[in-house]
């Protein structure tokens, strides 16, 4: 039976959970009030900080969901992730829109991994 190791953990989550070789990301969002590439962009710098801290890297990324609080905000989203994700190595995804914690956050990125 494998362990569950769960990193940055508080009261209501964890911003990293492995479990039999996988990564399981806690959403991640970018500053408030930033335009949605830049929210963008910091999602994907956190993403990474966590990866590698768990031992996996973008080209392990197994699944990745996006919300967004305007869908009106897909092409500047996807313009940052295309020039971001690995060629070869892009993940199964969805993207939807849903109400986010605060009006500012206009992105957010759940991600599941591959560790190794």
């Amino acid at each position: 039976m494998s362990d569950i190791t769960r990193h940055h953990t508080g009261q209501r989550m964890s911003q990293i959970v492995t479990h039999n070789g996988t990564v399981y990301l806690a959403g991640q969002v970018g500053n408030p009030g930033d335009s949605v590439a830049d929210q963008t962009r910091t999602c994907i710098e956190k993403v990474e900080t966590l990866l590698a801290e768990a031992g996996s890297d973008p080209t392990r990324i197994l699944q990745c969901v996006i919300w967004l609080a305007d869908m009106a905000d897909f092409a500047e989203m996807n313009g940052v992730w295309d020039a971001w994700v690995p060629e070869g190595h892009a993940p199964a995804r969805a993207c939807g829109e849903a109400k986010l914690a605060t009006p500012e956050l206009k992105v957010e990125l759940i991600v599941t991994a591959a560790q190794g």
